[in-house]
């Protein structure tokens, strides 16, 4: 069946938008259900959206995720989730979502590849920090250069540590850092943190974490390690270099939701607002996983376990539905018989 043109009008039961351990997970649980689901899991070409398979393509061990008692690659990882899904008899389709239409149901979605429409959409885009912009520190990711202490800081035990950044998130980095780093520097761009009260108070009062004002990175030095950073000092210009084994990016995150701007309900941050205790969003049939609903963890094992949240929710909320109709048929042939 065609759309306008020659692009392929399909139907799926349940339509998962990105992979990750959100997106693979929803899979394995729809698939399991017997959704028969669809995943889009992206073309790789747009990096600024994301990539199949999620930030973990991008990261090199994981040693946090049960099951993995020696580690674990994050693209290793995601190729056994992948797998998994498919085994169940997930379709998994290396395409882009290019747009999501919201207003009408069966909800549709445009890719390159075809037009889908679904009964039921689950929302698996994921997220992405944001980063300095240096070639040097793009050359240097995974091998020094991280955006997630909680996920790399213990590889770098022992060594000097650099956290970038000036809010909640850059002290929460640079306190969680204490425990393996020899120290950490906290590069700050501005003379005052934007961080809570609280939190300011914690790092200050911390005897390993000292801070650089009013700096930027301008450069990661190193070759296949970081050894150091280039500063610059934004009020005199002077410009100097500390050694440091590790760098920490917290400059925030972005969440992979600019398609459905307008279409859900989101936060100030664009993150996708969900029901409490379960992954409904503002549509009916719509639900959300993974880190584009989650602004506090942005783990592989809580996007996982939202993944799973949003299969089930999907599958209770399609029984409704056919219940429903069913129902209503039912009463309209009594109504008729009468």
């Amino acid at each position: 069946m065609s759309d306008k043109g020659s692009k392929k009008l399909r139907h799926a039961r349940v339509l998962i938008v990105g992979s990750g351990p959100a997106g693979y997970t929803a899979a394995i649980y729809a698939s399991r259900a017997e959704l028969k689901p669809v995943l889009l899991a992206g073309s790789g070409m747009d990096l600024e959206v994301g990539i199949p398979g999620g930030q973990l393509m991008l990261t090199t061990d994981v040693e946090n995720y049960p099951g993995f008692p020696d580690g674990v690659t994050g693209p290793e990882m995601m190729d056994l989730f992948r797998k998994q899904a498919e085994r169940f008899g997930t379709e998994v389709l290396y395409t882009d979502a290019t747009s999501i239409d919201l207003s009408q149901r069966p909800y549709r979605v445009e890719s390159g590849e075809a037009t889908f429409t679904c009964d039921a959409l689950i929302i698996a885009t994921g997220a992405r920090a944001r980063w300095l912009g240096l070639d040097s520190e793009k050359r240097l990711t995974n091998r020094g250069v991280s955006a997630c202490a909680t996920c790399d800081g213990a590889l770098y035990r022992n060594k000097a540590m650099a956290v970038v950044g000036g809010g909640d998130t850059a002290m929460e980095e640079a306190l969680f850092l204490t425990r393996y780093a020899s120290k950490v520097t906290v590069i700050h761009r501005r003379d005052q943190l934007r961080a809570s009260k609280i939190m300011q108070e914690r790092a200050f009062a911390n005897e390993k974490i000292d801070f650089l004002w009013d700096s930027e990175v301008t450069e990661v030095l190193g070759e296949n390690e970081v050894t150091g950073l280039g500063i610059k000092n934004l009020k005199t210009n002077e410009e100097s270099q500390i050694s440091v084994g590790a760098l920490f990016v917290a400059i925030g995150h972005k969440p992979n939701t600019d398609l459905l701007h307008g279409a859900l309900e989101m936060d100030d941050l664009g993150y996708i607002k969900v029901q409490p205790w379960n992954t409904r969003t503002s549509k009916e049939g719509v639900f959300a996983c993974g880190d584009a609903m989650d602004r506090v963890y942005r783990q592989a094992v809580t996007a996982a376990g939202t993944g799973c949240m949003a299969a089930i929710d999907a599958e209770r909320w399609l029984s409704e539905q056919e219940a429903r109709a069913k129902f209503e048929k039912s009463a309209s042939v009594s109504e008729t018989r009468r």
